[in-house]
């Protein structure tokens, strides 16, 4: 049986790192970090939510994934928001289930190319859940917002429909972010996974 690459795609506030923190069975999967240049928020910790690094760690770092969020405001001067996952980040935890949590469809594209050109793809499949935003995103995005041209970037971020068709993606998930409803098609794949884990 294959592992699972979970997909959790949706904007900022639509509960994706919620879903994974607090609806996945403990160890089931292993929620894949990204290297960001951004500096770290309160509460935060390196190499817990992130893994906070300089400029020129991504230069030099091969990345499964490699995302440029505020390119089109960025100036000579001013930092540049670098996210990514480490390929290396993605092979010492091959072989278990990885859940990647994701605003745009267009960085799912990016890593399921990656695991293709690497020939890792045979051991696994790959799962997108949409997360819809709820009706007030920009206001908890407006909370979140800690970085000039924050709110600008995130606006850019439209993560709707058209944009999985572009990556060229399927939605196996669709998440509505009312009374914190998940999937069922969605758990009953975890079940499942949840089921063989026990049996091995």
């Amino acid at each position: 049986m294959k592992n699972t690459l979970l997909f959790c795609t949706g904007l900022s506030g639509s509960g994706k790192s919620y879903f994974v923190r607090n609806s996945l069975p403990d160890g089931l999967f292993y929620n894949l970090k990204s290297a960001t240049t951004r500096p770290m928020r309160d509460g935060e910790c390196d190499g817990r939510e992130y893994y906070f690094r300089d400029e020129a760690f991504f230069d030099i770092t091969p990345m499964a994934t490699r995302l440029w969020v505020n390119a089109a405001f960025w100036r000579p001067g001013m930092p540049k928001w670098l996210y990514g996952v480490p390929a290396a980040e993605v092979r010492a935890n091959l072989g278990k289930n990885l859940v990647y949590d994701v605003i745009q469809p267009r960085y799912v594209r990016d890593m399921i190319d990656w695991f293709r050109r690497n020939e890792l793809d045979r051991f696994y499949n790959f799962r997108v859940a949409y997360f819809l935003a709820p009706e007030n995103n920009f206001d908890v995005a407006a909370r979140r917002a800690s970085m000039p041209n924050d709110m600008d970037v995130r606006t850019t971020n439209t993560c709707n429909p058209v944009d999985f068709i572009n990556a060229g993606l399927e939605i196996d998930y669709l998440m509505r972010p009312v009374n914190g409803q998940i999937s069922n098609k969605l758990m009953r794949h975890v079940a499942a996974l949840n089921r063989a884990r026990r049996q091995r």
